[in-house]
């Protein structure tokens, strides 16, 4: 995974790559080449569901495209972070 620096109150933390134990990757059940990608989508679709990550950050994280994120929030019936805002200005856009 990239690395990720974020700044609080001038502590700087960095993470790029999250270590799990040699137990728990070989608890998941997927073949090994494909373990990493589904660590990415559960933690993307996790992260976006509790509201910790934006719906195109989360996307990022997923690998996934607008259009295949979109498809795997809706297989997992994820609500959608939706506001009045965004509604303004999709009615906007739709009228142009």
């Amino acid at each position: 995974m990239g690395e990720v620096t974020k700044c609080y109150a001038n502590q700087h933390i960095s993470m790029s790559s999250i270590d799990l134990p040699p137990d728990v990757l070989d608890a998941i059940a997927a073949p090994p080449e494909d373990r990493e990608s589904v660590v990415r989508t559960e933690l993307a679709v996790s992260l976006y569901r509790e509201g910790y990550l934006s719906f195109g950050k989360a996307r990022e994280l997923a690998g996934l495209s607008k259009a295949a994120f979109h498809r795997l929030l809706g297989d997992r019936e994820v609500a959608r972070h939706y506001t009045e805002a965004d509604l303004a200005l999709d009615i906007e856009y739709a009228k142009e």
